[in-house]
């Protein structure tokens, strides 16, 4: 059976991204529940930049459905001796059937990985796109609501993997709202806005970022954030901090923007608490990040099975 690859939301048609979505729920009711469906696969998990979240669904997600999973960390391979990637990549196409893939750099390299031997490579964050994250997200949401159309949401901090993978998701799906408000600077790179703006205008969803936080909505469904500082980046300013502290999420925002017995907290986590969020906000009774997180777990079930069964 021919495998696929996830390098990013853009590969993906949109009854695709729907049927990773639906899987997800269902992963997460427990139909997947004895039934081994990735029996006698073996997954690699090669994270080069830490990983709470995301290495631990794929390992836990990968088990449960029966596959064996092979873990490298970033000094485990010969790659670090001075082996090209393209001799590593051909080498562990020869054992695994997928492989999982974190290195926050371009997806260009993850390719060469699935260039040999029908591998099927995930990405599991590169320096662009985070696309996992996107999809437990989404998940996440029609969990919540019940339906992703006509949902409103306002992303605020820094345009990172996670806001690019959002935005490109949501531009696939019908009559849905994006406002990504980040500080001048430190938006979404402008090919993945305006990728993201050319799909939204074809399924009249919207997708606009500013970068002043006058520009908030008067209320929305979702407000999201995530770390100012992505893992595995840096930042050349030393003051930047300062231009993020009006995007920070506290009560007072969220209750400025929320909808009667409506409006979610979403983030992608880890969170700095009084950073990018407070913790009253984090852990209150509007707050779902953690079932969020926890939805991560289905979302890497439902792409392995996508990646390897087809």
């Amino acid at each position: 059976m021919e495998k696929k690859s996830l390098f990013s939301i853009v590969d993906l048609s949109r009854s695709e991204l729907e049927q990773l979505i639906n899987r997800t729920l269902s992963m997460k009711e427990g139909r997947w529940e004895g039934k081994q469906t990735l029996k006698d696969k073996i997954v690699g998990i090669y994270f080069r930049k830490t990983s709470t979240r995301t290495r631990t669904a794929f390992t836990v997600g990968a088990s449960k459905l029966g596959a064996s999973v092979i873990a490298y960390g970033p000094n485990d391979l010969q790659i670090n001796t001075g082996e090209t990637i393209e001799d590593t990549a051909r080498v562990l196409a020869g054992y695994l059937d997928a492989l999982v893939l974190r290195t926050a750099e371009s997806i260009d390299e993850m390719k060469i990985f699935a260039a040999y031997n029908n591998i099927a490579v995930i990405n599991a964050m590169s320096d662009k796109e985070h696309p996992t994250q996107a999809i437990a997200d989404l998940a996440t949401l029609k969990n919540q609501f019940g339906t992703l159309n006509g949902l409103d949401i306002l992303y605020l901090g820094e345009g990172n993997s996670t806001a690019a993978a959002l935005a490109l998701a949501i531009s696939k799906l019908e009559g849905m709202r994006l406002t990504l408000l980040t500080p001048e600077g430190y938006g979404l790179p402008a090919e993945i806005l305006d990728q993201a703006q050319v799909f939204a205008h074809q399924r009249h969803t919207s997708i606009e970022q500013y970068h002043h936080i006058d520009a908030v909505p008067s209320a929305v469904d979702v407000v999201y954030t995530a770390r100012w500082q992505t893992t595995g980046s840096s930042k050349e300013d030393p003051n930047w901090r300062e231009y993020f502290k009006p995007f920070r999420v506290t009560p007072a925002l969220m209750k400025r923007i929320s909808k009667p017995y409506r409006t979610v907290f979403m983030h992608d986590l880890p969170a700095i608490r009084g950073e990018d969020v407070m913790s009253e906000v984090l852990d209150g009774q509007q707050s779902i990040a953690f079932e969020q997180a926890h939805n991560k777990l289905f979302g890497a079930m439902a792409v392995l099975e996508w990646c390897l069964l087809g």
